[in-house]
């Protein structure tokens, strides 16, 4: 490292943040040199987003320093943080969807004519958004409605809109949480890229592969402290989660379960109204955790609705042991006993600004009830129940759910349904933002339900999960189901031929 390179752009020096009950970040120190790509990783509640907000301007440390360049700078808003050349990718997407996505980009920096008039150039937003969305691999028009794109296509227009602010430093939390493979390796190359330009990148994720393959340095967070750092030569899976968690992890994949065949839910020939030509037929097994594998656009979210009940199937059945129920809302769904953990729990599985309790038992109200009015004694005793169970990491019961960290969020969804007496739960995407330790306690509780005799259906994009949880694993694409693997025949080919091949093909391969 040369001599000028030796001064970090960015250095947080002895930083400390408190929130109510909450030691959030305690004397943390953290530097980012120029064309460096470090990882920040931690379980969740570590402090690593409240660490990144503080530099993106969302929060204001209570004691410590900030320096830019080696001098102390003040980051008191979003403004300051973009002056000083810092962008941040939030986690929990922040864009408009009222808006197209050229819009999103330039959003308060939109590009003025007409002189006095001061008239939005919205000629100069296509031009210029253009090139910022072919540089993330997004070939579509910036006129595009945002509403009408996918999650993961969301993520990828708020990474062209850091680069559209020519930061010197992007700092990325969770970037391929919802991503493809195909999305997340152009994601990496695209790192490389503007490390070898001399953007810095602050790299958060829990995806501990991605975090070996394009970092140059790894720091360590746990419990709000600095729990140590890794040189690219020593970065290795085992001495990052060492570094998260104080201890090594077994995450070995436990023995394949063979279902029930006799006991089990049947989908036939279900027609989800969001791909009305083709019909979608399988088995859930008791005592299997079945895999729903695709890649993003395939229509496994979908199916996911429509078996809640928050679509209407435009044909088809549904049956538990041969009897068929009825499901025309997410309320039929819910007296027969099937919940569903959806993809994106702040829009649609926690209502944010409720608290935990709450939220735990929201779905199941008139339990806690008598006479109509609801107990808070009962509502505390079963929320410190499930907060117990499922290790949530929050003071009380009582905090917002907007006020937990994503993982946490993730475990009070959970906890809503399991207060209840489950018979199938749904999993889409169950440890999209979860540390490797929360991942670990995930896993364990679906097995444990499954063993239990809850029936699992588990929708995820992360293949290693796939392959490492599932005891069987169906396979769509575009809305069509085209195969189902056994346990003998998992490997990562076998599951993308499927989710890419012709529908002939990929049936024969899954026979």
């Amino acid at each position: 490292m040369s001599e000028t390179e030796k001064t970090p752009i960015v250095e947080v020096v002895g930083v400390s943040k408190r929130f109510p009950g909450v030691f959030a970040l305690n004397q943390v120190n953290f530097a980012v040199y120029p064309g460096e790509v470090v990882a920040l990783i931690g379980e969740n509640g570590a402090g690593k987003s409240t660490l990144m907000k503080i530099l993106g301007g969302l929060h204001r440390q209570d004691e410590g320093e900030i320096r830019i360049d080696g001098k102390p700078a003040e980051i008191r808003n979003v403004s300051d943080s973009l002056y000083l050349g810092i962008s941040l990718i939030h986690q929990e997407l922040n864009n408009l969807d009222n808006l197209d996505v050229g819009g999103n980009i330039f959003l308060g920096r939109e590009p003025l004519t007409g002189g006095f008039l001061r008239l939005i150039d919205r000629r100069k937003i296509a031009e210029d958004s253009r090139a910022y969305l072919k540089k993330v691999g997004l070939e579509l028009s910036p006129t595009t409605p945002l509403s009408s794109l996918s999650i993961a296509q969301q993520q990828l227009v708020e990474i062209a809109k850091a680069l559209s602010v020519n930061a010197r430093v992007i700092i990325m939390d969770e970037p391929t949480s919802c991503l493809t493979l195909t999305e997340t390796n152009r994601l990496l190359k695209l790192i490389q890229e503007l490390k070898s330009s001399g953007v810095s990148v602050v790299y958060i994720s829990h995806r501990l592969m991605e975090v070996q393959a394009c970092a140059d340095r790894v720091v360590g967070l746990r419990d709000g402290r600095n729990s140590g750092s890794l040189e690219k030569a020593e970065i290795s899976h085992d001495s990052m989660v060492r570094l998260m968690v104080g201890r090594n992890l077994d995450l070995k994949k436990s023995v394949t379960r063979n279902g029930d065949r006799g006991t089990r839910i049947e989908l036939r020939d279900i027609v989800s109204p969001f791909f009305p030509s083709h019909k979608i037929s399988f088995d859930v097994r008791k005592g299997e955790i079945l895999g729903l594998a695709g890649l993003v656009g395939a229509g496994r979210s979908e199916l996911a609705m429509t078996m809640f009940g928050i679509v209407k199937p435009l044909s088809g059945e549904i049956s538990i042991n041969n009897q068929p129920i009825n499901i025309r809302s997410p309320r039929d769904a819910i007296r027969n006993g099937i919940y569903l953990v959806p993809e994106d729990r702040r829009k649609t599985g926690l209502i944010t600004s409720m608290t935990v309790r709450e939220n735990v038992t929201l779905p199941d109200l008139w339990n806690y009830a008598t006479y109509g009015l609801v107990s808070y004694k009962r509502e505390l005793l079963s929320a410190e129940n499930q907060r117990q169970k499922l290790s949530i990491k929050t003071a009380s019961t009582n905090t917002l759910a907007k006020n937990l960290s994503g993982g946490n969020q993730q475990k009070v969804v959970l906890a809503k349904w399991l207060s209840l007496q489950p018979k199938l739960i749904i999993f889409d995407e169950p440890t999209r933002g979860v540390d490797v330790g929360s991942k670990a306690e995930i896993y364990r509780l679906m097995r444990g339900l499954s063993d239990a005799g809850v029936f699992i259906l588990m929708i995820s994009s992360d293949m290693e999960e796939v392959l490492g949880v599932s005891d069987r694993i169906a396979v769509m694409r575009e809305g069509m189901l085209t195969g189902i693997i056994e346990a003998d025949d998992f490997s990562e080919e076998t599951v993308m031929k499927l989710a890419v091949a012709p529908v002939k093909t990929a049936v024969q391969l899954a026979s």
